[in-house]
């Protein structure tokens, strides 16, 4: 598990690809630290295990669905990326719960300041934005961020100039694409409720206004 809070920005050094998988190596200085093989690091917000470690850098496998479903199939060397080690169990919680399991992509639609501020605006797939809610909990490319307002097509983060600069946002503009994962309290409640929800519609014979009353729906 993670926080979102990242660590470090990292630079991928090398690709080396094999079919639709690939093995990534990784630059970087104080993710090392403590770190052994078999560790988790998040790589912009995707869990990966470190299998080979060096003075400055480690490596890890990427599956075929990690690079599908991911921003990281589409970097090339030179790329930065962000970097958190996994919890540990007497951390300070300062983001919140980070799975490093991405739900998806998104699209950097506008980038702008508002005073002190810098706002994102991201365009993601409806499947991602029915998690993404008003105040809610965010990761993009594994930095925890809080959504500031969302429309049927995005959504949009503010972020203070601390944030740009300790992460890879600052590299990040318009037409770029990032790493999403939504809070997971959603779609567990989601999930949770789908058995009790399916047996209610049987016993109904169907979906009726008196079901989507009781469930919260009207």
């Amino acid at each position: 598990m993670f926080t979102g809070l990242v660590e470090e920005i990292g630079i991928l050094k090398g690709i080396r690809r094999s079919g639709n998988s690939c093995v990534l190596t990784i630059e970087c200085g104080k993710v090392l630290e403590g770190t052994g093989i078999g560790d988790s690091i998040a790589v912009s917000g995707v869990c990966l295990t470190a299998t080979s470690l060096g003075s400055n850098y480690f490596t890890a496998d990427a599956m075929p669905e990690t690079l599908q479903r991911s921003a990281l199939g589409r970097m090339g060397a030179g790329s930065h990326v962000n970097l958190e080690r996994a919890m540990p169990a007497d951390g300070r919680f300062g983001g919140h719960i980070v799975s490093g399991h991405i739900d998806g992509t998104g699209t950097i639609v506008s980038v702008t300041k508002d005073e002190n501020a810098i706002w994102y605006q991201i365009e993601a797939a409806p499947e991602l934005l029915r998690y993404i809610v008003e105040k809610g909990s965010i990761a993009i490319d594994g930095i925890s961020l809080t959504v500031a307002r969302t429309d049927e097509q995005t959504f949009s983060v503010s972020i203070i100039p601390h944030t740009q600069k300790e992460t890879t946002l600052q590299y990040r503009g318009q037409g770029d694409t990032v790493n999403l994962e939504t809070d997971i309290v959603g779609k567990y409640v989601e999930k949770l409720m789908m058995p009790a929800a399916a047996a209610q519609q049987d016993r109904a014979g169907g979906l009726t206004e008196d079901f989507l009353r009781e469930n919260g729906f009207i």
